[in-house]
């Protein structure tokens, strides 16, 4: 199943518009967990296996795998996401972005080293950059737009011509590298009025939002500028508040609840 195809099935079988990210950190593991050999594939696990009926996608973020010498544990966690729940996508976030063989690397470890079905990438080298992963029609390409960061302002509201650099980006791949209808942008929730001029520009193309919870985006915000017509459109992504609300053995189940009341927060906003 394609990427954008099984989005839409989960936006709908879900009800949800929740973004599970995995980005997973020992030290705030429940105290059963620290110390043995595979905390980090049981932690995730354990939170994918609670909240998937809930969400509409989940995103593991490499570089938290990464440091933690735990890559392997990254492959075993999206095989169990397309083992024991199917249809729901996986999100890579990697932000990469080079070119020549380096961005033909870059795919085939997203692809087919973790078997993710999206990766988030970086635009700002241009076209061919990202050209090998636009040409895999069947996975989405999540490309930073307008990001969560209180840094975003320094580049990215440039004035190019009587309007914002972001404007730029989010129209030129919306018309120009969108021939697949693989795209997808990268819109923080803490930047909510440029989250509008975003939508209004890019039509239906879906949008990765960052930002709720501990970065302290507003739920009813994102939905309002951020939503299609159909009351989709939107992964609004949470980490930190959704696996870490337990400290106990029973942090799956708190995950579970947090998941809910997040996504149950943002289906009242939807219509």
């Amino acid at each position: 199943m394609h990427f954008m195809q099984a989005l839409q099935r989960a936006w709908t079988g879900n009800n949800s518009l929740v973004c599970v990210g995995l980005d997973p950190e020992p030290a705030k593991f429940p105290a059963h967990l620290q110390g043995r050999p595979d905390a980090v594939f049981e932690f995730c696990s354990a939170i994918i296996d609670a909240t998937a009926d809930l969400a509409c996608s989940f995103k593991p973020q490499i570089a938290h795998f990464a440091a933690l010498r735990a890559e392997d544990a990254l492959e075993r966690l999206i095989a169990h996401i397309h083992a024991r729940h199917p249809g729901i996508p996986v999100i890579l976030d990697a932000k990469r972005g080079d070119i020549g063989s380096t961005a033909q690397h870059y795919v085939t470890e997203a692809f087919e080293r973790y078997g993710a079905d999206a990766v988030t990438l970086n635009p700002y080298l241009g076209r061919d950059s990202v050209q090998p992963f636009l040409d895999r029609a069947d996975k989405g390409v999540i490309l930073l737009c307008h990001t969560s960061n209180p840094g975003a302002a320094d580049l990215q509201d440039l004035d190019v011509g009587g309007k914002p650099l972001y404007q730029h980006v989010a129209q030129i791949i919306a018309r120009d590298w969108n021939t697949h209808g693989n795209c997808a942008l990268v819109t923080g929730a803490t930047w909510p009025e440029q989250l509008a001029e975003v939508r209004t520009l890019v039509g239906e193309v879906p949008l990765l939002v960052p930002g709720i919870g501990a970065q302290g985006g507003d739920v009813e915000a994102v939905v309002r500028h951020g939503r299609t017509a159909t009351g989709t459109g939107l992964m609004i992504s949470s980490s930190r508040a959704i696996l870490y609300a337990g400290k106990g053995e029973d942090f799956a189940q708190a995950a579970r609840q947090a998941a809910q009341e997040l996504r149950d927060s943002i289906n009242r906003y939807r219509s």
